[in-house]
């Protein structure tokens, strides 16, 4: 399956708000995480099944649930039942083709992401869909994938570091999504790298290789610019929102992410302007070394055109030729041909075509 587009001709002719899932299966069941704290406590469980989440919906203190694995839809159901999740918002959340966006729902936010990271076999940009329901004392995450980049996030919640405890659930909605900015940051630096690696290989000695690594990386540049340019209007709109879910306090940290991304968008989009510098550097390159080589058989031509005329005049069958019966003719014209090819290298060396 492309990681541009993927199949989604299932959804053909079904009702809105009809659940399919439109992915791949990436993990064989669904596994639910909890982690509901406040100032003083903090609880961690893995339940067994979806129902133990529904007493934390009331809960006063901050509830954060994960579920990873989108494709047990009964699971989606049942827990956006609970918590009051609209049929078209469960509908796009398990289409995992879904472009950065935030929509409101007055009683929570609906946001979504995505989580890349580079594979590790081939250096292709791997990207997972976040989705986040912000709620007034929860946070719900789906992911593709067991595993993320949250750890020091569950690492804070734990050990009680930071603010993170002391503040409300559009703070930990705003920790997860910083963690996800500074990820770009880590995978732009990587391929920085590669960039600059494969200027200096452009340099000393270009091949068909360094071309197709180009076209590679100009491809997942292009993967990142999507993944990452929506992010922005999320931000923006959180920043200037007003609704009763997002406390001043956390105002100045939305903004704070929203730079992040605008650096990252102008990381990415100087490296794509370097990439398309290099292709011209490219090509310019190979038609250099192209007409280098033409130049020197040109040369070669043009001098032996006249040595080519000479030998031919004197390799006619005919019997009266000046100089054919001379003693010494055949060294003659070796000589003569020596003195015009040197006489014309010589004239081409003065007028610096050489």
């Amino acid at each position: 399956m492309s990681k541009f587009t993927k199949k989604r001709s299932r959804k053909s002719g079904l009702a809105p708000g009809t659940l399919v899932h439109i992915g791949e299966q990436k993990v064989s069941k669904a596994k639910i995480t909890i982690i509901d704290y406040n100032d003083a406590n903090c609880e961690i469980k893995s339940p067994a099944s979806c129902e133990e989440c529904y007493p934390y919906k009331d809960k006063p203190s901050v509830t954060w649930i994960n579920i990873d694995g989108l494709h047990e839809l009964p699971v989606i159901e049942k827990i956006g039942a609970h918590f009051g999740l609209h049929p078209l918002l469960l509908e796009d959340l398990v289409n995992t083709e879904q472009r950065p966006k935030l929509e409101d729902y007055d009683s929570y936010f609906f946001i979504v992401l995505k989580m890349l990271s580079l594979n590790p076999q081939n250096s292709e940009i791997n990207s997972e869909q976040i989705s986040l329901i912000l709620g007034s004392n929860f946070v719900l995450s789906f992911q593709e994938t067991e595993g993320d980049i949250f750890d020091p996030i569950r690492d804070r919640i734990k050990n009680n570091k930071g603010r993170i405890r002391k503040m409300g659930a559009d703070f930990l909605a705003y920790s997860l999504m910083d963690a996800i900015v500074d990820n770009y940051f880590i995978i732009l630096e990587k391929l920085g790298e590669r960039v600059e690696l494969l200027e200096d290989e452009l340099v000393q000695k270009p091949t068909q290789s360094t071309l197709h690594e180009i076209h590679k990386l100009k491809r997942e540049m292009i993967f990142l610019r999507r993944s990452v340019w929506p992010l922005r209007e999320v931000l923006a709109s959180l920043e200037r929102d007003e609704s009763p879910l997002l406390t001043p306090q956390v105002s100045p940290f939305f903004r704070d992410v929203y730079d992040h991304t605008i650096q990252v968008i102008d990381t990415i989009e100087t490296l794509r302007d370097m990439l398309s510098g290099m292709i011209d550097i490219y090509l310019s390159s190979i038609s250099n070394r192209m007409n280098a080589v033409m130049k020197v058989l040109t040369v070669i031509a043009t001098i032996f055109m006249p040595l080519t005329f000479l030998v031919g005049v004197y390799g006619m069958n005919f019997k009266f030729i000046p100089l054919a019966e001379w003693l010494y003719g055949f060294y003659s014209i070796w000589a003569a041909s020596l003195v015009i090819a040197l006489a014309m290298l010589i004239y081409f060396k003065r007028r610096r075509w050489l």
